[in-house]
């Protein structure tokens, strides 16, 4: 099958807006990714995923792209708007209704939640899904997910529940120390009266929401919204059947999940056998 190129929105954002010129005028100059790479001496594999929206480039690429396509800085006009959207658009409605949302109630099988991630742990989550991509680039998307936890911290935070599967707190993601730092960060969250914290242990065995991370936002005076999210990729469901299905999901695994106490003690215990695992000083 042929490779398609990710549509674009050039009227959703100005970071579609900046990847779908640079796609226009690539093509109009009948130019491959690869020998446009190369032109600009820019990374391929960054620039595919700039062209796609996915990423933004780094300062110097706008006055490159000017150049090599004559287009009298409108690539640096663009990118002027588009390096104040912090995120690509597939993800940009859920961070906004998350930012609104009174009650935030989620659950996740394969790493911990955004809203609660230590910037070392980020940075190791992010280099697994993204191993060619540049420092300044995971450096930009670590600072981006640490700053929507400011959420947390506000005068009036939104009621928030996480229900984290044991798989989470048993694969050692950075290594033990990184992992030590963030499971004591979850024990120290789980601690403000606003956070509730549980872990749905293994012993519960198969369930509904296996495979897959599922959000559920309440916003004031507005229809629940639940959000469906893989390792690459996420889907916002307003329909009200299938946010109805998914309630009833969330609070099976609720009612299945260990108690916030044991499940505290379950993170410590893991913490403690991180501690036993640490090599001994020579």
């Amino acid at each position: 099958m042929p490779f398609q190129p990710r549509e674009l929105f050039p009227d959703r954002s100005a970071r579609d807006l900046f990847g779908a010129e640079i796609r226009r005028h690539r093509e109009k100059a009948d130019m491959s990714l690869r020998r446009l790479s190369e032109v600009l001496n820019y990374s391929k594999s960054h620039l595919a995923r700039i062209e796609a929206a996915e990423s933004l480039p780094y300062d110097d690429l706008p006055a490159k792209l000017d150049a090599c396509f004559g287009t009298d800085g409108m690539f640096a006009r663009i990118y002027a708007l588009a390096k104040n959207e912090p995120f690509p658009g597939k993800y940009r409605r859920m961070i906004e209704i998350e930012s609104r949302a009174t009650i935030i109630e989620q659950y996740v099988c394969a790493t911990f939640p955004g809203l609660l991630q230590t910037p070392e742990l980020a940075e190791h989550s992010l280099r697994c899904g993204l191993p060619h991509a540049p420092d300044a680039e995971i450096e930009s998307m670590v600072k981006a997910r640490i700053d929507r936890q400011a959420l947390l911290d506000k005068p009036k935070p939104p009621r928030s529940w996480f229900i984290i599967d044991e798989a989470v707190l048993r694969r050692p993601v950075g290594g033990p120390e990184v992992m030590r730092d963030q499971l004591a960060s979850l024990i120290k969250r789980g601690t403000q009266s606003h956070v509730t914290m549980q872990v749905l242990p293994f012993t519960v065995g198969g369930h509904a929401e296996a495979g897959g991370s599922l959000t559920l936002f309440t916003v004031a005076s507005e229809p629940l919204v639940a959000y469906d999210e893989g390792s690459q990729s996420g889907v916002i469901i307003e329909d009200r059947g299938a946010v109805a299905m998914r309630r009833e999901n969330y609070d099976l695994l609720r009612a299945m999940a260990l108690s916030p106490r044991d499940s505290e003690a379950m993170i410590r215990a893991v913490m403690k056998d991180l501690t036993s695992c640490r090599p001994p000083r020579t």
